[in-house]
């Protein structure tokens, strides 16, 4: 089985997007060029990462951050999986400000880790992208989005479009001059352009998407 490696020539990526796509190349020299993201070479727990994303689900992340720290005291522990999670009860979990579902969704992730349904970074290694979100949608809680944010920002797989997220959305409304944010099928449609880079134009949508005037494309340049 080929063997994925973590992070992708940021540098390639941005050469290729720039020859592919002139709307999108017009964006990218405004905006520049996007570094590697450092979180592409720490080493990180699947289970811990996943755990995580669901006590931020829907809160602030200084809320988030309060209810994991208070959670982490309860355990004694700063990771997240099968045996620390076992060491703290329901009614515990809610005097931590835990709501009832993300507490079930807690209990299946660590239930499913005893069972060894939850791949390993080694494992994730040579398990395509398909094949990863396949094997973490079934946890409570989980969603594909949560499940690519993870492909794009941890294990830094070069090709991921999250087509459901509102501010690609957004981003590529701006950089085709639409009237409505493509829909997710459409946006798949339009991304198709970007492979096998679709991460990298991803980050650059989410940006696109910031600016102060996201509706209007920039300025034409001589050189385009």
């Amino acid at each position: 089985m080929p063997r994925h490696s973590r992070g992708f020539d940021t540098a390639a990526a941005h050469a290729h997007l720039l020859k592919v796509d002139r709307r999108l190349a017009r964006w990218m020299r405004r905006i520049g060029p996007l570094a590697p993201d450092p979180r592409w070479r720490k080493s990180f727990d699947p289970v811990d990462a996943l755990a995580r994303a669901i006590l931020y689900q829907q809160l602030s992340g200084k809320a988030a951050a309060t209810i994991v720290g208070r959670v982490e005291a309860a355990i004694n522990s700063t990771r997240f999986h099968c045996d620390t999670l076992g060491r703290i009860d329901d009614a515990a979990l809610r005097a931590c400000g835990v709501s009832g579902n993300k507490s079930l969704a807690l209990r299946d992730l660590a239930a499913r880790e005893a069972r060894g349904e939850i791949p390993d970074l080694r494992r994730m290694s040579v398990m395509d992208n398909d094949a990863i979100i396949a094997a973490l949608v079934p946890v409570r809680g989980i969603g594909r989005w949560t499940v690519e944010m993870m492909l794009m920002f941890r294990l830094g797989r070069p090709d991921v479009l999250p087509v459901d997220d509102l501010g690609i959305r957004k981003g590529a409304q701006s950089v085709d001059g639409l009237d409505a944010m493509p829909s997710p099928k459409e946006l798949a449609a339009i991304g198709e352009r970007w492979g096998p880079f679709r991460t990298y134009a991803s980050l650059y949508l989410w940006k696109i998407a910031d600016l102060d005037s996201p509706a209007k494309t920039p300025p034409r340049r001589s050189q385009d």
